[in-house]
């Protein structure tokens, strides 16, 4: 294949690379960059596993082909974090809620959840229970962590938004009025034809 320049804006650093605009997102991020937080899970967009932000959109990174996301910005688990070198890093509150929930048993699919979380949570910041179950019903989780998932996810919401109401924001006052139902994921695979809409 043939090699052409091409630009993307990670974690908020530019960086160029010479490589053909069919390689998948995925490699560049894990191979070329460092950037593991992005796992190989099925290689067919279906399982989650290796998803990234495009903006503010979560999208599949193993089946989105650099050429299509070229000069747009991307951000994987590594760039969620805030402030100083990486040892002092603040985690962002999704991550942490995922830390004090222990919404991970193998943590193969927490990169997934965390990043379709925090996109969900930037384009919805009020998410109830239905919304949260279809942002992440597409992220698959093979040790059956949902429960946990979910408890982590609405924790995240709670503290985000008090964030915001602090900061002179709306402040969001909801309480689950029964026990959630049981949580059942569909696969689907975000596709490089996503990665392309406006």
């Amino acid at each position: 294949m043939t090699t052409q320049p091409v630009t993307l804006i990670i974690n908020g650093k530019e960086q160029n690379f010479a490589l053909s605009t069919e390689t998948p997102l995925l490699y560049v991020l894990r191979n070329d960059c460092g950037l593991n937080g992005a796992k190989f899970g099925c290689g067919l967009g279906e399982c989650g596993a290796c998803t990234v932000l495009l903006g503010d959109r979560p999208i599949r990174a193993c089946t989105t082909r650099i050429g299509a996301v070229r000069g747009r910005h991307i951000t994987t688990l590594e760039g969620l974090a805030s402030g100083g070198l990486d040892d002092d890093r603040t985690p962002h509150p999704v991550q942490q809620a995922f830390c004090e929930v222990q919404a991970a048993q193998c943590g193969y699919c927490l990169n997934g959840m965390i990043m379709a979380t925090v996109g969900l949570l930037r384009s919805n910041p009020h998410a109830d229970e239905k919304a949260i179950r279809a942002a992440l019903r597409r992220q698959l989780c093979r040790c059956g962590t949902h429960m946990e998932i979910l408890a982590a996810v609405r924790l995240a919401r709670d503290r985000m938004a008090e964030e915001t109401a602090d900061a002179g924001g709306p402040a969001r006052l909801q309480t689950l009025q029964s026990p959630p139902a049981p949580f059942h994921p569909a696969p689907a695979a975000g596709t490089e034809a996503e990665a392309s809409a406006p």
